[in-house]
Protein backbone atom coordinates (compact mmCIF):
# COMPACT_ATOMS: atom_id res chain seq x y z
CA UNK A 1 0.00 0.00 0.00
CA UNK A 2 1.70 3.33 -1.12
CA UNK A 3 0.53 7.10 0.32
CA UNK A 4 -0.14 9.48 -3.13
CA UNK A 5 1.24 12.74 -2.76
CA UNK A 6 3.86 12.67 -0.04
CA UNK A 7 5.64 15.43 -1.49
CA UNK A 8 2.68 17.44 -0.95
CA UNK A 9 2.47 16.14 2.71
CA UNK A 10 6.06 16.99 3.49
CA UNK A 11 6.38 20.57 2.02
CA UNK A 12 2.85 22.08 3.48
CA UNK A 13 3.66 23.46 7.40
CA UNK A 14 0.27 23.83 7.36
CA UNK A 15 -1.03 20.70 7.31
CA UNK A 16 -1.11 18.08 10.09
CA UNK A 17 -2.13 14.22 9.53
CA UNK A 18 -5.34 13.24 12.43
CA UNK A 19 -5.59 9.71 13.13
CA UNK A 20 -9.39 8.00 12.69
CA UNK A 21 -11.67 6.38 14.79
CA UNK A 22 -12.84 2.45 14.67
CA UNK A 23 -14.60 2.15 11.62
CA UNK A 24 -18.44 1.66 11.88
CA UNK A 25 -19.22 0.65 8.40
CA UNK A 26 -17.38 -1.80 6.56
CA UNK A 27 -14.65 -3.64 8.66
CA UNK A 28 -12.61 -5.64 6.15
CA UNK A 29 -9.92 -3.03 6.08
CA UNK A 30 -6.38 -3.48 8.10
CA UNK A 31 -6.52 0.74 8.64
CA UNK A 32 -7.70 3.63 7.69
CA UNK A 33 -6.30 5.87 5.83
CA UNK A 34 -4.49 8.98 7.31
CA UNK A 35 -6.89 12.41 7.64
CA UNK A 36 -4.55 15.41 6.62
CA UNK A 37 -5.94 19.00 8.18
CA UNK A 38 -5.74 22.29 6.87
CA UNK A 39 -4.88 25.06 9.94
CA UNK A 40 -4.42 28.34 7.02
CA UNK A 41 -7.57 29.74 4.56
CA UNK A 42 -4.56 30.26 1.94
CA UNK A 43 -4.66 28.79 -1.12
CA UNK A 44 -2.05 25.61 -1.64
CA UNK A 45 -0.49 24.46 -4.82
CA UNK A 46 -2.48 21.89 -6.99
CA UNK A 47 -2.02 18.58 -6.56
CA UNK A 48 -0.08 17.52 -10.13
CA UNK A 49 -0.59 13.55 -10.17
CA UNK A 50 2.36 11.73 -9.74
CA UNK A 51 1.28 8.33 -10.95
CA UNK A 52 -1.71 7.00 -12.46
CA UNK A 53 -3.82 9.15 -15.34
CA UNK A 54 -2.24 12.41 -16.28
CA UNK A 55 -4.97 15.80 -15.45
CA UNK A 56 -4.61 19.54 -14.82
CA UNK A 57 -5.19 20.03 -10.79
CA UNK A 58 -7.47 22.50 -9.59
CA UNK A 59 -6.59 25.35 -7.70
CA UNK A 60 -9.09 25.97 -4.62
CA UNK A 61 -9.70 29.79 -4.01
CA UNK A 62 -8.35 30.23 -0.43
CA UNK A 63 -8.16 26.31 -0.51
CA UNK A 64 -6.62 23.16 -0.72
CA UNK A 65 -7.08 19.79 -2.06
CA UNK A 66 -7.34 16.30 -0.17
CA UNK A 67 -4.92 13.88 -0.81
CA UNK A 68 -5.11 10.48 -0.86
CA UNK A 69 -3.68 7.08 -1.29
CA UNK A 70 -3.95 3.72 -3.10
CA UNK A 71 -5.15 0.65 -1.79
CA UNK A 72 -5.37 -1.88 -4.04
CA UNK A 73 -8.10 -0.32 -7.29
CA UNK A 74 -9.06 1.86 -4.63
CA UNK A 75 -8.28 5.67 -4.45
CA UNK A 76 -8.77 6.16 -0.74
CA UNK A 77 -9.58 9.57 1.36
CA UNK A 78 -10.38 10.16 4.42
CA UNK A 79 -12.36 13.28 5.91
CA UNK A 80 -13.73 14.23 9.54
CA UNK A 81 -16.46 16.44 10.03
CA UNK A 82 -15.32 18.65 12.57
CA UNK A 83 -15.82 22.30 14.33
CA UNK A 84 -13.62 24.40 12.91
CA UNK A 85 -12.55 28.48 13.25
CA UNK A 86 -12.72 29.93 10.13
CA UNK A 87 -10.82 33.01 9.05
CA UNK A 88 -13.58 35.34 6.44
CA UNK A 89 -10.95 37.96 6.70
CA UNK A 90 -8.07 39.75 8.23
CA UNK A 91 -10.21 40.93 11.37
CA UNK A 92 -12.97 38.19 11.51
CA UNK A 93 -13.27 34.86 12.14
CA UNK A 94 -16.43 32.87 12.17
CA UNK A 95 -17.26 29.20 14.47
CA UNK A 96 -18.56 27.14 11.78
CA UNK A 97 -18.43 23.06 11.22
CA UNK A 98 -16.55 21.94 8.28
CA UNK A 99 -13.74 19.33 7.41
CA UNK A 100 -10.50 18.19 7.76
CA UNK A 101 -9.87 21.88 9.73
CA UNK A 102 -11.77 24.60 7.30
CA UNK A 103 -14.94 25.48 6.14
CA UNK A 104 -15.21 24.41 3.40
CA UNK A 105 -13.59 21.03 3.12
CA UNK A 106 -10.72 20.43 0.86
CA UNK A 107 -11.35 19.79 -2.65
CA UNK A 108 -12.12 15.90 -4.00
CA UNK A 109 -9.99 15.53 -6.98
CA UNK A 110 -10.19 11.86 -9.03
CA UNK A 111 -10.82 10.61 -12.10
CA UNK A 112 -13.59 9.26 -14.40
CA UNK A 113 -14.01 5.72 -13.92
CA UNK A 114 -12.22 5.63 -10.63
CA UNK A 115 -13.04 3.47 -7.70
CA UNK A 116 -13.11 5.45 -4.81
CA UNK A 117 -13.07 4.32 -1.21
CA UNK A 118 -14.33 7.91 1.29
CA UNK A 119 -14.23 7.29 4.81
CA UNK A 120 -16.02 9.98 6.75
CA UNK A 121 -15.51 10.10 10.77
CA UNK A 122 -17.97 12.37 12.10
CA UNK A 123 -16.60 14.43 15.43
CA UNK A 124 -19.70 16.79 15.65
CA UNK A 125 -21.43 17.41 18.54
CA UNK A 126 -24.45 15.40 16.86
CA UNK A 127 -24.88 12.59 13.86
CA UNK A 128 -24.12 13.49 10.04
CA UNK A 129 -24.20 12.19 6.32
CA UNK A 130 -22.58 12.91 3.13
CA UNK A 131 -24.38 13.52 -0.16
CA UNK A 132 -22.05 13.41 -3.06
CA UNK A 133 -24.03 16.33 -5.20
CA UNK A 134 -24.45 15.13 -8.95
CA UNK A 135 -22.63 11.67 -8.60
CA UNK A 136 -23.88 8.74 -10.52
CA UNK A 137 -23.62 6.00 -7.62
CA UNK A 138 -25.73 3.14 -5.91
CA UNK A 139 -28.71 4.47 -3.83
CA UNK A 140 -27.19 3.36 -0.80
CA UNK A 141 -24.34 5.34 -1.10
CA UNK A 142 -26.40 8.84 -1.54
CA UNK A 143 -25.81 9.87 1.55
CA UNK A 144 -29.40 10.95 2.59
CA UNK A 145 -29.52 10.19 6.69
CA UNK A 146 -32.65 7.97 7.54
CA UNK A 147 -33.25 7.26 3.26
CA UNK A 148 -30.26 5.55 1.94
CA UNK A 149 -28.60 5.09 5.07
CA UNK A 150 -27.94 5.07 8.67
CA UNK A 151 -26.52 8.16 10.24
CA UNK A 152 -22.90 8.64 11.11
CA UNK A 153 -23.03 8.61 15.24
CA UNK A 154 -21.04 10.82 17.14
CA UNK A 155 -17.49 9.52 17.32
CA UNK A 156 -17.91 6.47 14.63
CA UNK A 157 -16.38 6.71 11.10
CA UNK A 158 -18.05 5.56 7.70
CA UNK A 159 -17.08 4.55 4.52
CA UNK A 160 -18.52 5.25 0.89
CA UNK A 161 -17.52 3.19 -1.69
CA UNK A 162 -18.91 4.05 -5.68
CA UNK A 163 -17.27 4.16 -9.01
CA UNK A 164 -16.91 7.87 -10.86
CA UNK A 165 -18.83 7.01 -13.93
CA UNK A 166 -18.73 10.77 -15.70
CA UNK A 167 -16.30 13.94 -15.30
CA UNK A 168 -17.78 17.10 -14.24
CA UNK A 169 -18.43 19.82 -11.72
CA UNK A 170 -19.45 18.48 -8.64
CA UNK A 171 -19.61 18.95 -4.87
CA UNK A 172 -20.58 17.80 -1.32
CA UNK A 173 -22.53 18.58 1.82
CA UNK A 174 -24.43 16.74 4.67
CA UNK A 175 -28.37 15.39 3.78
CA UNK A 176 -28.95 15.24 8.05
CA UNK A 177 -29.69 18.54 9.91
CA UNK A 178 -29.37 19.96 6.74
CA UNK A 179 -30.29 23.32 7.79
CA UNK A 180 -28.05 23.28 10.54
CA UNK A 181 -25.07 21.55 9.58
CA UNK A 182 -25.33 23.81 6.02
CA UNK A 183 -25.63 27.25 7.42
CA UNK A 184 -22.67 25.97 9.92
CA UNK A 185 -20.39 25.94 6.61
CA UNK A 186 -20.60 21.90 6.04
CA UNK A 187 -19.47 21.84 2.15
CA UNK A 188 -16.91 20.90 -0.32
CA UNK A 189 -15.95 20.68 -4.36
CA UNK A 190 -15.63 17.13 -5.92
CA UNK A 191 -13.76 17.46 -9.12
CA UNK A 192 -14.12 14.44 -11.62
CA UNK A 193 -11.41 15.04 -14.51
CA UNK A 194 -11.94 13.26 -17.57
CA UNK A 195 -10.14 10.15 -18.28
CA UNK A 196 -8.84 11.17 -21.89
CA UNK A 197 -6.35 13.99 -20.12
CA UNK A 198 -6.41 15.98 -23.81
CA UNK A 199 -10.46 16.06 -23.25
CA UNK A 200 -11.32 19.89 -22.83
CA UNK A 201 -8.22 20.42 -21.01
CA UNK A 202 -6.79 24.22 -19.77
CA UNK A 203 -3.88 25.70 -18.29
CA UNK A 204 -5.30 26.95 -15.22
CA UNK A 205 -8.97 25.68 -13.31
CA UNK A 206 -10.27 27.35 -9.83
CA UNK A 207 -13.11 26.68 -8.24
CA UNK A 208 -14.71 28.05 -5.15
CA UNK A 209 -18.53 27.19 -3.48
CA UNK A 210 -21.01 30.53 -2.22
CA UNK A 211 -22.22 30.31 0.77
CA UNK A 212 -23.87 32.90 3.33
CA UNK A 213 -24.05 33.45 6.75
CA UNK A 214 -25.76 35.84 9.07
CA UNK A 215 -22.91 37.00 11.80
CA UNK A 216 -23.77 39.47 14.16
CA UNK A 217 -21.32 42.40 14.89
CA UNK A 218 -19.27 40.67 18.06
CA UNK A 219 -20.64 37.06 17.80
CA UNK A 220 -18.75 33.88 16.09
CA UNK A 221 -21.59 31.59 15.74
CA UNK A 222 -23.83 32.24 12.37
CA UNK A 223 -27.65 32.35 13.18
CA UNK A 224 -28.63 29.18 11.31
CA UNK A 225 -32.37 29.68 11.33
CA UNK A 226 -31.64 32.84 8.89
CA UNK A 227 -33.48 32.27 5.68
CA UNK A 228 -32.86 35.37 3.77
CA UNK A 229 -30.95 38.46 5.49
CA UNK A 230 -27.75 37.70 5.68
CA UNK A 231 -24.73 39.57 6.38
CA UNK A 232 -21.86 38.37 4.99
CA UNK A 233 -21.84 36.58 1.09
CA UNK A 234 -19.02 34.40 0.76
CA UNK A 235 -16.51 32.32 -2.04
CA UNK A 236 -15.14 29.76 0.08
CA UNK A 237 -16.34 31.08 3.24
CA UNK A 238 -13.63 34.46 2.59
CA UNK A 239 -14.89 37.77 2.13
CA UNK A 240 -13.13 40.58 0.13
CA UNK A 241 -10.97 41.76 0.74
CA UNK A 242 -9.92 38.10 1.79
CA UNK A 243 -10.43 36.43 -1.20
CA UNK A 244 -7.58 34.87 -3.04
CA UNK A 245 -6.90 36.90 -6.73
CA UNK A 246 -7.16 34.20 -9.90
CA UNK A 247 -3.51 34.77 -11.01
CA UNK A 248 -3.05 33.47 -14.59
CA UNK A 249 -0.19 33.78 -17.54
CA UNK A 250 -1.80 35.90 -20.89
CA UNK A 251 -2.77 33.53 -23.12
CA UNK A 252 -3.62 30.80 -20.90
CA UNK A 253 -6.55 28.71 -21.53
CA UNK A 254 -8.57 29.44 -18.14
CA UNK A 255 -11.76 27.79 -16.57
CA UNK A 256 -13.45 28.93 -13.45
CA UNK A 257 -16.49 26.43 -11.82
CA UNK A 258 -18.13 27.36 -8.57
CA UNK A 259 -21.48 26.08 -6.62
CA UNK A 260 -24.04 27.61 -4.84
CA UNK A 261 -25.26 26.49 -1.63
CA UNK A 262 -26.59 29.68 -0.50
CA UNK A 263 -30.17 30.44 -0.08
CA UNK A 264 -30.24 32.52 -3.51
CA UNK A 265 -29.02 33.03 -6.81
CA UNK A 266 -26.02 34.74 -7.97
CA UNK A 267 -25.19 36.27 -11.10
CA UNK A 268 -21.77 35.72 -11.68
CA UNK A 269 -19.84 38.60 -14.00
CA UNK A 270 -15.75 38.75 -14.91
CA UNK A 271 -15.10 42.41 -16.31
CA UNK A 272 -13.09 42.07 -19.58
CA UNK A 273 -13.97 39.35 -21.49
CA UNK A 274 -16.81 37.15 -22.45
CA UNK A 275 -16.47 33.62 -21.78
CA UNK A 276 -18.25 30.56 -23.48
CA UNK A 277 -19.99 28.28 -20.68
CA UNK A 278 -18.35 25.01 -20.65
CA UNK A 279 -19.89 22.71 -17.45
CA UNK A 280 -22.74 22.48 -15.18
CA UNK A 281 -23.60 19.89 -12.58
CA UNK A 282 -25.48 17.48 -14.99
CA UNK A 283 -22.13 17.55 -17.08
CA UNK A 284 -20.06 19.14 -19.99
CA UNK A 285 -21.88 21.42 -22.47
CA UNK A 286 -20.82 20.28 -26.23
CA UNK A 287 -18.24 22.84 -27.83
CA UNK A 288 -20.50 23.29 -30.58
CA UNK A 289 -23.39 24.49 -27.82
CA UNK A 290 -21.13 26.40 -25.38
CA UNK A 291 -22.97 29.68 -25.20
CA UNK A 292 -21.01 33.44 -24.92
CA UNK A 293 -21.60 34.90 -21.71
CA UNK A 294 -20.42 38.01 -19.82
CA UNK A 295 -22.51 37.11 -16.71
CA UNK A 296 -24.00 33.43 -15.44
CA UNK A 297 -26.31 33.27 -13.42
CA UNK A 298 -25.86 30.20 -10.67
CA UNK A 299 -29.28 29.13 -8.73
CA UNK A 300 -29.51 27.44 -5.36
CA UNK A 301 -27.73 24.05 -5.76
CA UNK A 302 -26.34 24.83 -9.18
CA UNK A 303 -22.89 24.31 -10.35
CA UNK A 304 -21.34 25.85 -13.21
CA UNK A 305 -18.03 26.35 -14.66
CA UNK A 306 -16.98 28.66 -17.84
CA UNK A 307 -13.87 29.07 -19.96
CA UNK A 308 -12.12 31.94 -21.32
CA UNK A 309 -8.51 32.59 -23.26
CA UNK A 310 -7.01 35.69 -21.17
CA UNK A 311 -5.64 37.67 -23.96
CA UNK A 312 -5.64 40.82 -22.08
CA UNK A 313 -3.61 41.84 -19.72
CA UNK A 314 -4.82 43.55 -16.42
CA UNK A 315 -6.58 44.05 -13.38
CA UNK A 316 -10.44 42.30 -13.82
CA UNK A 317 -13.17 42.52 -11.36
CA UNK A 318 -15.15 39.04 -10.75
CA UNK A 319 -18.12 39.49 -8.31
CA UNK A 320 -21.59 38.57 -8.15
CA UNK A 321 -23.82 41.01 -10.14
CA UNK A 322 -26.65 41.28 -6.60
CA UNK A 323 -24.56 44.63 -5.54
CA UNK A 324 -25.55 43.55 -1.66
CA UNK A 325 -23.81 40.87 -2.09
CA UNK A 326 -20.30 42.94 -2.75
CA UNK A 327 -20.77 44.09 0.76
CA UNK A 328 -19.84 42.84 4.19
CA UNK A 329 -21.76 43.18 7.95
CA UNK A 330 -24.09 44.86 6.19
CA UNK A 331 -27.14 46.50 7.98
CA UNK A 332 -30.33 46.44 6.46
CA UNK A 333 -32.49 48.61 8.61
CA UNK A 334 -30.72 51.37 7.90
CA UNK A 335 -32.36 54.45 6.66
CA UNK A 336 -31.80 56.53 3.45
CA UNK A 337 -30.05 59.65 3.91
CA UNK A 338 -29.54 61.11 0.64
CA UNK A 339 -30.21 64.97 0.14
CA UNK A 340 -31.15 65.36 3.86
CA UNK A 341 -29.90 68.26 5.85
CA UNK A 342 -28.55 67.00 8.73
CA UNK A 343 -26.27 69.72 9.89
CA UNK A 344 -28.85 70.89 12.81
CA UNK A 345 -29.38 67.79 14.21
CA UNK A 346 -25.89 66.74 13.80
CA UNK A 347 -25.10 69.80 16.39
CA UNK A 348 -27.21 68.42 18.57
CA UNK A 349 -25.77 64.85 18.57
CA UNK A 350 -22.28 65.96 19.02
CA UNK A 351 -23.10 67.72 21.98
CA UNK A 352 -23.92 64.07 23.76
CA UNK A 353 -21.28 61.82 21.21
CA UNK A 354 -18.30 64.66 20.68
CA UNK A 355 -16.77 61.82 18.29
CA UNK A 356 -20.51 61.57 15.67
CA UNK A 357 -20.09 62.01 11.98
CA UNK A 358 -23.43 62.29 9.92
CA UNK A 359 -22.91 60.10 7.19
CA UNK A 360 -25.06 59.38 4.14
CA UNK A 361 -26.52 62.10 2.64
CA UNK A 362 -24.62 62.32 -0.49
CA UNK A 363 -24.34 57.99 -0.78
CA UNK A 364 -22.44 56.04 1.25
CA UNK A 365 -18.83 56.29 -0.65
CA UNK A 366 -17.38 58.29 2.20
CA UNK A 367 -17.75 54.62 4.26
CA UNK A 368 -15.07 53.09 2.14
CA UNK A 369 -12.78 55.47 2.03
CA UNK A 370 -12.83 55.70 6.19
CA UNK A 371 -10.78 53.47 8.79
CA UNK A 372 -13.19 53.61 11.50
CA UNK A 373 -13.62 52.01 14.98
CA UNK A 374 -15.67 48.77 15.00
CA UNK A 375 -17.27 46.18 17.06
CA UNK A 376 -14.99 42.90 17.58
CA UNK A 377 -15.34 40.44 15.19
CA UNK A 378 -16.56 41.97 12.25
CA UNK A 379 -15.59 43.98 8.93
CA UNK A 380 -16.39 47.25 7.24
CA UNK A 381 -18.85 47.42 5.18
CA UNK A 382 -17.42 48.43 2.20
CA UNK A 383 -13.29 48.29 2.01
CA UNK A 384 -10.31 47.36 0.28
CA UNK A 385 -8.22 49.96 -1.18
CA UNK A 386 -6.31 49.13 -4.51
CA UNK A 387 -3.44 51.41 -6.43
CA UNK A 388 -6.00 54.33 -7.55
CA UNK A 389 -8.15 54.46 -3.60
CA UNK A 390 -10.62 52.75 -2.09
CA UNK A 391 -12.41 49.60 -3.74
CA UNK A 392 -15.16 50.07 -1.99
CA UNK A 393 -16.12 46.57 -2.04
CA UNK A 394 -17.06 43.23 0.00
CA UNK A 395 -17.89 40.15 0.08
CA UNK A 396 -18.47 38.45 -3.27
CA UNK A 397 -15.82 39.89 -5.45
CA UNK A 398 -12.40 38.78 -5.73
CA UNK A 399 -9.49 40.00 -8.90
CA UNK A 400 -8.56 38.15 -11.98
CA UNK A 401 -4.73 38.89 -12.44
CA UNK A 402 -3.61 38.59 -15.72
CA UNK A 403 -0.39 39.06 -16.41
CA UNK A 404 2.53 38.79 -19.44
CA UNK A 405 5.26 35.87 -18.51
CA UNK A 406 3.30 34.89 -15.28
CA UNK A 407 5.40 31.18 -15.34
CA UNK A 408 3.40 28.19 -15.49
CA UNK A 409 2.52 26.90 -11.91
CA UNK A 410 2.80 30.35 -10.26
CA UNK A 411 -0.09 31.67 -8.15
CA UNK A 412 1.36 34.15 -6.53
CA UNK A 413 0.01 37.55 -6.41
CA UNK A 414 1.55 39.96 -8.54
CA UNK A 415 0.29 43.19 -7.21
CA UNK A 416 -1.02 45.55 -8.96
CA UNK A 417 -1.64 45.73 -12.78
CA UNK A 418 1.30 48.53 -14.02
CA UNK A 419 -1.05 50.05 -16.99
CA UNK A 420 0.81 51.42 -19.59
CA UNK A 421 1.05 55.00 -20.60
CA UNK A 422 -2.28 56.60 -21.91
CA UNK A 423 -4.65 53.66 -20.68
CA UNK A 424 -6.03 55.18 -17.61
CA UNK A 425 -9.45 57.20 -17.88
CA UNK A 426 -8.38 60.81 -16.67
CA UNK A 427 -9.90 64.16 -15.44
CA UNK A 428 -10.59 66.41 -18.20
CA UNK A 429 -8.96 69.77 -17.90
CA UNK A 430 -10.00 71.48 -21.75
CA UNK A 431 -13.15 73.89 -22.01
CA UNK A 432 -16.50 72.45 -21.23
CA UNK A 433 -19.98 72.87 -23.28
CA UNK A 434 -23.24 73.21 -21.67
CA UNK A 435 -25.05 70.59 -22.06
CA UNK A 436 -28.19 70.65 -24.25
CA UNK A 437 -31.56 68.67 -22.41
CA UNK A 438 -34.60 68.26 -23.54
CA UNK A 439 -37.97 70.07 -21.86
CA UNK A 440 -39.19 67.78 -19.30
CA UNK A 441 -42.52 65.90 -20.87
CA UNK A 442 -45.10 67.65 -19.17
CA UNK A 443 -48.45 64.92 -18.27
CA UNK A 444 -52.47 65.40 -19.42
CA UNK A 445 -53.99 64.62 -16.22
CA UNK A 446 -57.11 64.16 -17.99
CA UNK A 447 -55.74 61.25 -20.14
CA UNK A 448 -53.84 59.72 -16.44
CA UNK A 449 -55.52 57.07 -13.68
CA UNK A 450 -54.33 56.99 -10.21
CA UNK A 451 -53.94 53.78 -8.50
CA UNK A 452 -52.84 52.55 -4.79
CA UNK A 453 -50.83 50.01 -4.77
CA UNK A 454 -50.83 47.88 -1.73
CA UNK A 455 -48.35 45.15 -0.90
CA UNK A 456 -49.07 41.70 -0.35
CA UNK A 457 -50.45 41.22 3.31
CA UNK A 458 -50.15 45.12 3.68
CA UNK A 459 -52.80 47.47 4.12
CA UNK A 460 -53.13 51.25 2.47
CA UNK A 461 -50.96 53.46 4.35
CA UNK A 462 -49.35 56.71 4.16
CA UNK A 463 -46.17 54.25 4.00
CA UNK A 464 -46.72 52.45 1.38
CA UNK A 465 -49.69 54.24 -0.97
CA UNK A 466 -48.07 55.37 -3.99
CA UNK A 467 -49.73 57.43 -6.70
CA UNK A 468 -48.70 55.91 -10.30
CA UNK A 469 -49.24 57.51 -13.77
Amino acid sequence: MTVSRRNFLGATGAMTLLGAGVVSGRTAFASVPEAPTMTEAVMQPPLVPTSGPDYNPVVTLNGWTLPWRMNGEWKEFHLVAEPVVREFSPGMVGHLWGYNGQSPGPTIEAVEGDRVRIFVTNRLPEHTTIHWHGQLLPSGMDGVGGLTQPHIPVGKTFVYEFQLRKSGTFMYHPHADEMVQMAMGMMGFFVVHPKNPAYRRVDRDFVFLMSSYDIEPGAYVPRVAEMTDFNMWTWNSRVFPGIDPLVVARGDKVRVRFGNLTMTNHPIHMHGYDFKVSCTDGGWVPEAAAWPEVTIDCAVGQMRAFDFVADFAGDWAIHCHKSHHTMNAMGHELATFIGADKKEVAKKIKRLVPDYMPMGTAGMADMGEMEMPLPDNTLPMMTGFGPFGPIEMGGMFSVVKVREGQATGDYKDPGWYQHPSGTVAYEWTGQSQKAERREAPVFDKSQTAEVTVVKPGGHPSSKNQHNNH
